[in-house]
C-alpha cells in the first residue's frame, strides 16, 4: 500500500483487464484469448463434464453390463448436449456445488446427476456417473484434451503462420547478398533468404516434433489396477474397455501407471515447445541485430512512438517482446517438465496447481509467435547498406583465392593470403586483382578470380534456398 494512497485493504478491485494480476489476462488478453475455450476454469470444468459423460455412454454400449442398457437416441442427445451446450452459468452452478463439497470433480458429479434428473432414462443410471472412477482418471483425459485441441487449433496455426511468412521472405531475398559474420567479424558472403531459409527449416523440424508428439491418457482407477471395477465386474475386460474409451475420444492409451497418468508424454511436448521457442529466440536477436546493422529498415506506423524523449527513434520493440514472451514461456514449460513426471509413491497433488499453468506457458507462445509475425511484417530490407557492407570487405574473397591457389599447387597459399588480409584496412579490388595476377596459375582461373566481387562470392545460397522451398512446397 503506497503512503498516503486512498486504497484501504476493504476497497474492492473487481476483475478486468486493468486489475488482472497476470498480463495474460490483462494487457495482452485480446491477443490470448482463442485460448480461453481451452485452458481457464470454465474450459477445464467443460472438459471433465464431457468426459464424464463419455463415460457414461461408454459403458451403455457395453454388452456385457445389464445395470445400464444401450441408450436411446433421445438420452445420447440430451448427455451429449449437456457438455455441447455447456454455459458459463453452468461452470457457475459446478462451482457453487465445490463450495460444499471442497473437491472440483466430485462437483461435476454431483452437477451430472442434477442435470439427467431431468431425463427418466438417465436418471435411472445416474449412479453409472463417474463410476469406477478416480479424480485423475477425469483430470488427465480433460487435460490431455484440452492440450490436444489448443495445440491443433491455436499453436501449430500460429507457428504456421509465422513460417509461412519467413518462407516468403527468404524466397524474395534469396539472391541478396548480404555480409555474414562469424565471432561478429566479416566472414564469407551469403544471402538474406538463405539465412531466413535456415530458420524456417528448423522451425520445420521442431513444429513436425511438437505435432507429433504423442497426448496420452489413463483411465484405471485409483492406483491404475481396475481394483474397484474387477471387484464389481469380474468378467468384464476391463483393459479393452479402458483403451476403446481412452482412443474413442482421440487420445492415445497409457495402460501402466499408478494413479496418475505419468505425464512423461506431455513433458515431450514441453521440450518439444521449448526448442521451437529457443529457436524463436535465435531468430528474434539475429534479426536484432541485422536491424541494428542497418540491413533491415522498419516501416513506420502512424501515431506510433519509438522513445519518449528521442523523436528519431522506431525500435524493434516486437523481436524484443517475442524474445521475452519466449523466454518466459520456456521457463514456465521447463518447470513443467521436469515436475510434472514425478509424483511421490502412486500420488500426490503437488502436479495440480502445476497444471494449471499449462495456459499461460501457452499463452506466452502465442505471444512470441504473434510479436514476431508483426515484427517481420514491418521490415523492408536496404539493400544499399547490404552492398556498401560488402563493398567495404573485399578482404572475404581471401578464402575463394588460396582454395584455388590449393588446386593449382601453389606453395603456402594460406599463409600468404593471410599476410596479405589479415588485419589490413587497405584491401579493395585492386589490391586482390594484383596479387590474383602474379599468381603461378592458369589463365583462366586468374580471370575467374579477377571477376569475383563479394557479392557474387556467395556460393550456393540462393539456389539452396530456391530447391529448398521448392522441396517444402511439396511436402507442405
Amino acid at each position: 500500500m503506497f503512503v498516503g494512497s486512498a486504497l484501504t485493504p476493504s476497497d474492492p478491485y473487481p476483475l478486468t483487464a486493468l486489475t488482472a494480476l497476470s498480463p495474460i489476462d490483462g494487457r495482452y488478453g485480446p491477443k490470448v484469448s482463442d485460448l480461453r475455450p481451452f485452458f481457464s476454469e470454465f474450459a477445464l470444468i467443460r472438459y471433465r463434464v464431457f468426459v464424464e459423460a463419455q463415460w457414461l455412454l461408454s459403458l451403455s454400449a457395453c454388452e456385457d453390463l445389464p445395470e445400464v442398457p444401450p441408450f436411446s437416441a433421445s438420452a445420447k442427445t440430451f448427455l451429449n448436449r449437456i457438455s455441447d451446450d455447456f454455459s458459463v452459468g453452468d461452470a457457475e452452478q459446478v462451482k457453487a456445488i465445490e463450495s460444499t463439497t471442497n473437491h472440483d470433480v466430485k462437483a461435476v458429479e454431483y452437477f451430472l446427476k442434477q442435470r439427467v434428473s431431468q431425463h427418466k432414462e438417465l436418471s435411472a443410471v445416474s449412479e453409472f456417473i463417474h463410476f469406477g472412477c478416480t479424480s485423475e482418471d477425469i483430470n488427465n483425459l480433460s487435460y490431455a484434451l484440452m492440450v490436444r485441441d489448443a495445440r491443433n487449433g491455436i499453436l501449430l496455426p500460429a507457428v504456421d503462420q509465422m513460417t509461412s511468412i519467413l518462407a516468403e521472405m527468404a524466397g524474395a531475398l534469396a539472391d541478396q547478398a548480404m555480409l555474414a559474420r562469424t565471432h561478429g567479424q566479416p566472414a564469407s558472403p551469403t544471402t538474406m533468404g538463405k539465412e531466413l531459409a535456415n530458420v524456417v527449416a528448423r522451425l520445420d523440424r521442431a513444429r513436425d516434433q511438437v505435432a507429433t508428439t504423442a497426448i496420452r491418457g489413463k483411465f484405471n482407477g485409483a492406483v491404475g489396477n481396475f481394483n474397484a471395477h474387477l471387484i464389481a465386474y469380474p468378467e468384464l475386460d476391463w483393459l479393452r474397455l479402458s483403451r476403446t474409451f481412452v482412443e474413442c475420444i482421440g487420445l492415445d492409451w497409457q495402460q501402466m501407471t499408478t494413479q496418475i497418468e505419468p505425464h512423461d508424454d506431455l513433458a515431450a511436448l514441453c521440450h518439444a515447445l521449448v526448442r521451437l521457442n529457443t529457436i524463436l529466440i535465435d531468430l528474434d536477436r539475429d534479426l536484432w541485430g541485422y536491424i541494428s546493422l542497418g540491413y533491415f529498415q522498419q516501416k513506420t506506423v502512424e501515431g506510433e512512438v519509438g522513445s519518449s524523449t528521442m523523436p528519431h527513434k522506431v525500435n524493434p520493440i516486437d523481436f524484443e517482446n517475442s524474445e521475452g514472451n519466449a523466454g518466459l514461456a520456456n521457463a514456465l514449460l521447463e518447470h513443467l517438465a521436469a515436475k510434472l513426471p514425478v509424483s511421490r509413491w502412486q500420488r500426490d497433488l503437488s502436479d495440480s496447481t502445476v497444471m494449471r499453468n499449462l495456459g499461460p506457458a501457452f499463452a506466452h507462445c502465442l505471444l512470441a509467435l504473434d510479436s514476431a509475425c508483426r515484427g517481420l511484417g514491418k521490415l523492408e530490407v536496404d539493400e544499399t547498406r547490404l552492398n556498401a557492407e560488402l563493398d567495404k570487405t573485399w578482404e572475404v574473397l581471401a578464402e575463394a583465392i588460396q582454395t584455388v591457389m590449393r588446386r593449382y599447387d601453389v606453395p603456402e597459399p594460406y599463409e600468404k593470403l593471410k599476410a596479405l588480409t589479415r588485419g589490413c584496412s587497405e584491401i579493395d579490388a585492386a589490391t586482390l586483382r594484383d596479387f590474383v595476377t602474379a599468381l603461378p596459375i592458369p589463365k583462366a582461373a586468374q580471370n575467374s578470380l579477377a571477376a569475383l566481387t563479394p557479392q557474387t562470392y556467395t556460393g550456393n545460397a540462393a539456389a539452396s534456398v530456391r530447391m529448398f522451398l521448392k522441396g517444402r512446397h511439396k511436402h507442405h
